[in-house]
């Protein structure tokens, strides 16, 4: 239980981060555009998939979680991987949640939601490139692996 406690300042810095930038990045014409990818391999990096991806109220970020995580395991945590781990995971969550999504659920014509998500997914995958380079390797050095960032740091009593 103590483990899984010591996560939780962690996951709760990433989420406050990206909800923030959630929050303002609409009046910067920023729409689609998260730190979330970045935040979710870095946290896959550090606690396995299983953990990842079970922090994850979604099932298509809870499998880009425990794909990170695999993806991640013997790699280091450079801005290379997060890049090419955030493009594949990028493309699998809009392939589920845009393309496939909408024909399966609301009858949208296949062709209308392939085209349709284009756009779309390449303004995500920008964004989430440019989060795994400048953030991603940050977030795991600074936060992620930073032992004064554990509950039982940040909470003790002396």
């Amino acid at each position: 239980m103590k483990n899984l406690l010591n996560g939780g300042p962690k996951y709760f810095a990433g989420f406050i981060g990206t909800l923030i930038f959630r929050l303002f990045s609409p009046l910067f014409g920023l729409w689609n555009i998260s730190p979330l990818m970045a935040t979710e391999l870095a946290g896959a990096k550090t606690y396995g998939p299983w953990r990842s991806g079970m922090n994850r109220r979604m099932i298509g970020h809870g499998a880009v979680g425990v794909f990170g995580a695999y993806f991640l395991i013997n790699k280091t945590a450079g801005a290379g991987n997060f890049v090419v781990a955030s493009i594949i995971g990028t493309l699998f969550f809009d392939f589920v949640t845009g393309i496939l999504m909408g024909p399966l659920m609301f009858g949208q014509p296949w062709g209308e939601a392939l085209f349709g998500q284009i756009p779309f997914t390449l303004r995500h995958l920008l964004g989430n490139i440019f989060f795994a380079v400048a953030l991603a390797p940050w977030f795991y050095r600074k936060i992620m692996i930073n032992p004064s960032w554990q509950f039982s740091q940040l909470f003790k009593f002396a």
